[in-house]
């Protein structure tokens, strides 16, 4: 049987959007640059961290590595080090292996295949540089978008009905600002408790309209509440690494820096070295490449 084409979950109102969005465009300094690497770092910090902390810090990395070249051609540990107090620093591991791709590739990617390829690139990274480096007419989907999708459609939303309803609603040859816009609508409107009064779409939310629970969290996309920080493995191979940053550490002396049994330090040392984040040579443990602080490479 044929029948009517359903709209697409989700489908957000473009011209509404684009209207509220352009004008009111946060001012972030990563906004004002098309160099694809200055956005691929931009993206990298900012998947798991507050734009507040990322500003200083991607303007201090870049001043240290400004080509993928650069960050290719220093010591990992070094990069771990410009890293520091970001935080998940498998996340500058991977940005480092994909700086010594791109350099040995002589370019940098502008194909969605080739940006997947890259350590640590995963979809909306991928997408997000062709769109914000490239200005490519793709859909970018971060948990702020994910969050105005499921609101609208009045439901919650896998990844693949997410996608396709960020698909939908592109706003082509404008790119650019369109996912800005909705990012930015799902960053300080369309917020975890949300501010409908303010919204551009409040007249077409389903959520809005219909009421009942919030489909948001959930959905594909969207953040759940994180696991307890105080106390957990991830604040000890914090500490760790941060003792790291100042050289070489004893591994016997592990479990005393960090306040736990034998057992426990054995088990982040191992973490840390299965992850490469750090190295362990004969007694001591330090950052990849650097045995005291110092390059292993002259």
């Amino acid at each position: 049987m044929g029948g009517r084409v359903a709209e697409p979950v989700g489908r957000l109102d473009t011209g509404a959007v684009l209207a509220w969005g352009v004008p009111r465009l946060r001012d972030l300094p990563w906004r004002r640059t098309r160099d694809p690497w200055a956005v691929l770092v931009s993206e990298v910090m900012l998947q798991q961290t507050q734009v507040a902390r990322v500003v200083p810090r991607w303007y201090a990395f870049l001043e240290a590595y400004p080509t993928p070249a650069a960050c290719a051609g220093a010591p990992l540990g070094e990069v771990l080090r410009a890293w520091h107090g970001l935080g998940y620093p498998r996340r500058a591991r991977a940005l480092h292996a994909a700086a010594g791709e791109i350099a040995r590739g002589g370019r940098f990617p502008d194909v969605l295949e080739e940006l997947l390829a890259l350590p640590g690139v995963g979809p909306y990274t991928a997408r997000a540089v062709l769109t914000f480096a490239f200005e490519r007419d793709v859909a970018v989907v971060d948990t702020n978008i994910a969050r105005v999708h499921a609101r609208v459609a009045g439901r919650r939303l896998t990844a693949r009905e997410v996608q396709a309803a960020a698909d939908a609603s592109l706003a082509h040859g404008d790119s650019w600002a369109w996912n800005q816009s909705v990012m930015d609508l799902g960053a300080t409107v369309c917020r975890p408790v949300p501010r409908c009064d303010r919204c551009p779409l409040r007249t077409s939310c389903r959520w809005r309209l219909v009421g009942g629970d919030d489909p948001a969290p959930g959905s594909a996309g969207v953040s759940g509440r994180q696991a307890r920080f105080e106390g957990s493995d991830r604040q000890a191979r914090g500490k760790l690494m941060g003792a790291l940053m100042g050289g070489a550490v004893p591994v016997a002396g592990v479990a005393a820096l960090l306040g736990v049994s034998d057992e426990v330090a054995a088990r982040l040392v191992a973490s840390l070295v299965a992850d490469g984040l750090a190295e362990r040579t004969g007694h001591t443990l330090h950052l990849p490449d650097l045995v005291d602080g110092r390059s292993e490479t002259p």
